[in-house]
């Protein structure tokens, strides 16, 4: 078996979403995890670099990283550590990961006495924007994305990096094997389709899985239900 012929999906550890203040050590390391909320991180001190469903980022403060439900990411905070205000987040307003922030104290301020307020600020004043990639892990993250039907093989034939590299490297960047990232954000385009109500069978060859039973296995590891069960 090659390096890149099975397309498992290896879950993320869920942790919860606690919104206000959060306070990260100098140097400390996030392994991979999951949240199944929406949510909004502002980082207010410090920064950190998050390597997601949706690529690498490298944050600062006034910056913003939206997640959206079941997102996966690490996190590697700077020397400094960093300070960060976690806020409820629509999950439909996810359609990019990162945005900024004039004045972040001020919706500290605000959320100390008022969350929700606080994520009506934020919806008001974020500035969506979008960062290039960063490297070869990121090209073939934003290529997984983009095409869920891309074979890795000949990605790394196209690219001329040997597929042993590659897995190894992805991995290093992302904490994941470059075919349970490709299963995932699967299942992550698949989401919302399956909510609209969509055909599953549609749904599942649209969003590269095999056939509806290959998407309901995936989707019953992510959620813990059926898609249909999950959309009533």
């Amino acid at each position: 078996m090659g390096f890149f012929e099975t397309r498992a999906y290896v879950p993320a550890k869920f942790a919860p979403t606690e919104t206000g203040l959060l306070h990260h050590d100098r140097s400390e390391c996030l392994t991979r995890h999951a949240h199944r909320e929406a949510f909004a991180a502002v980082i207010l001190r410090g920064g950190y670099l998050e390597a997601g469903d949706r690529g690498r980022i490298n944050v600062g403060p006034g910056d913003v990283i939206l997640h959206g439900p079941y997102e996966s990411h690490q996190d590697h905070m700077t020397a400094s550590g960093a300070g960060v205000l976690i806020l409820p987040w629509p999950e439909e307003k996810c359609w990019s990961p990162l945005g900024t922030v004039p004045d972040p104290d001020k919706l500290v301020r605000l959320a100390e006495r008022d969350i929700e307020g606080a994520t009506r600020m934020l919806a008001d004043e974020v500035a969506i924007r979008e960062l290039p990639p960063m490297d070869w892990p990121d090209i073939l993250a934003r290529d997984l994305r983009d095409n869920p039907g891309v074979e890795l093989r000949k990605w790394t034939e196209t690219i001329g990096i040997r597929p042993e590299t590659v897995s190894r490297g992805f991995r290093r960047a992302f904490g994941v094997s470059p075919q349970s990232f490709q299963a995932k954000v699967r299942l992550l385009q698949a989401l919302p389709r399956i909510r609209r109500g969509e055909k599953l069978a549609q749904v599942a060859t649209e969003c590269g899985f095999a056939d509806q039973a290959h998407l309901s296995r995936h989707f019953r590891i992510l959620t813990g239900g059926t898609p249909r069960a999950w959309r009533s």
